[in-house]
């Protein structure tokens, strides 16, 4: 692939790595930034900041990338960094700037070395330098990197240190003085001590100043034995809670039943992508899952606390098992999304069932009374998930920040490994101004 490349629209200016030689007009048709592999799908990411869109991805080669787009001239620059991926969809890439502008970079882990790179200079692209530790300690197994802020607005790293069913999660803080790195916590915030490990949606920082947190439980590289769903709260990140207010000492661990929101056992049907964290009107946390029912089949439910605990409800009478095991990322059969509001009193819950299809199941915010049911809504058109690609399979992948849309086309997660026979053409990385 070429680093830098010609891009054509139908006018008679001529662009250079989509830089306009006049005013620049963002093209209806959209930018294409690269090619990247569409044989299996891995996340991206991307940043608008000070007039620009920053993106990070794999291209074609599989190679690490970073650019970007100018907003007032088009002008794309490029970036190779020295990580290349293989076929692990666990690999995602993942980025952030710190108070002084510094860009900070990390993916391509599963297991692995710490993978992470920071900008010499601030808000620029090049010249990114790879940083081989933070700490030094708990960095030769890394998963799921994470950048987010403190409540002072520092930048924090989170990421699991160790492996599936045997792990522990781990927060570094960023000083940007020193530009060096230590450790927020100085014990892992949850750990399986050695039987386990903690599957993790957040922390995510609600209107009522806390920040929030679930979790479900596994106990070995097999996602047939995630189990309890579990909740923390915290103001500060480091001192941390029950629902209820009973604070706890660090770190979290399996035998505080104080955390439970559900007790579902091994092989009973959570699944580690299948927890979803929101919001009620009033700030109010309330979590979606899906889990087997009595009868062995997948189903939608809800939960809030109440004073006496938990209060859970099925949403869905579904017939239909999808029976999940094994270790990988694979096929998503039941795909859920953030319970939201829509206002006086009620929520919606979104879902994509390989049989039931796609919806919205609409209800009442304090008693989970289901409403009724709608087509599932999108803030973005609907033409930018139309699949382009006639290889079969083929799915589309959309990030949205601002006005802009990123969108690439790729196959879905084959267990972290290469496809066999034919590989489909590398897709199109598409953005658009979408409104």
């Amino acid at each position: 692939m070429m680093l830098r490349y010609l891009f054509f629209l139908f006018t008679p200016m001529l662009l250079i790595g989509c830089h306009y030689e006049r005013a620049f007009v963002f093209p209806n048709t959209g930018i294409e930034i690269s090619k990247v592999e569409s044989s299996f799908h891995v996340d991206y990411s991307m940043i608008e900041k000070n007039g620009n869109l920053y993106i990070v991805f794999y291209n074609s080669l599989h190679q690490m990338t970073l650019a970007t787009v100018d907003l007032k001239t088009g002008k794309c620059e490029y970036e190779i960094l020295p990580s290349d991926i293989e076929w692990d969809s666990h690999n995602y890439v993942t980025m952030a700037f710190d108070k002084e502008g510094y860009l900070h970079v990390a993916g391509n882990m599963h297991a692995v070395p710490l993978v992470y790179f920071r900008s010499s200079e601030p808000y620029t692209i090049h010249g990114m330098k790879k940083i081989s530790h933070m700490t030094g300690i708990d960095e030769n197994k890394v998963t799921y990197p994470i950048f987010m802020e403190s409540p002072d607005g520092e930048l924090i790293f989170h990421y699991r240190s160790g492996g599936s069913g045997n792990g522990f999660e781990i927060y570094n803080i960023y000083n940007i003085k020193e530009q060096k790195w230590r450790r927020l916590l100085d014990k892992p915030l949850i750990d399986g001590v050695g039987k386990r490990n903690a599957y993790m949606q957040g922390p995510i920082l609600g209107t009522d100043g806390y920040y929030h947190l679930i979790w479900v439980w596994r106990d070995t590289p097999d996602c047939s034995t995630n189990h309890t769903l579990s909740y923390a709260r915290s103001k500060d990140l480091i001192q941390w809670e029950s629902i209820s207010g009973k604070k706890t000492d660090l770190p979290i661990t399996f035998d505080k039943i104080d955390f439970y929101v559900d007790p579902t056992p091994v092989k009973g049907g959570l699944f580690n992508p299948g927890i979803k964290l929101g919001f009620d009107s009033n700030g109010y946390p309330i979590i979606g899952y899906h889990k087997y029912d009595e009868h062995g089949y997948n189903q939608l439910f809800m939960a809030r606390y109440e004073k006496d605990g938990w209060y859970r409800k099925q949403l869905t009478n579904w017939e239909y098992r999808w029976q999940f095991e094994g270790s990988g990322s694979m096929k998503i059969e039941l795909d859920i999304f953030t319970p939201k509001v829509i206002g006086e009193g009620k929520m919606f819950f979104g879902y994509k069932h390989v049989k039931e299809g796609s919806g919205e199941i609409i209800f009442q915010e304090r008693t989970f009374e289901i409403i009724g049911k709608r087509e599932i809504s999108s803030v973005y058109p609907e033409k930018y998930d139309q699949v382009e690609s006639s290889y079969p399979g083929m799915q589309s992948h959309v990030i949205v920040v601002g006005d802009y849309l990123l969108r690439w086309e790729a196959l879905p997660a084959n267990r972290d490994q290469k496809i066999q026979g034919p590989l489909p053409a590398p897709s199109r990385l598409m953005l658009y101004k979408w409104k």
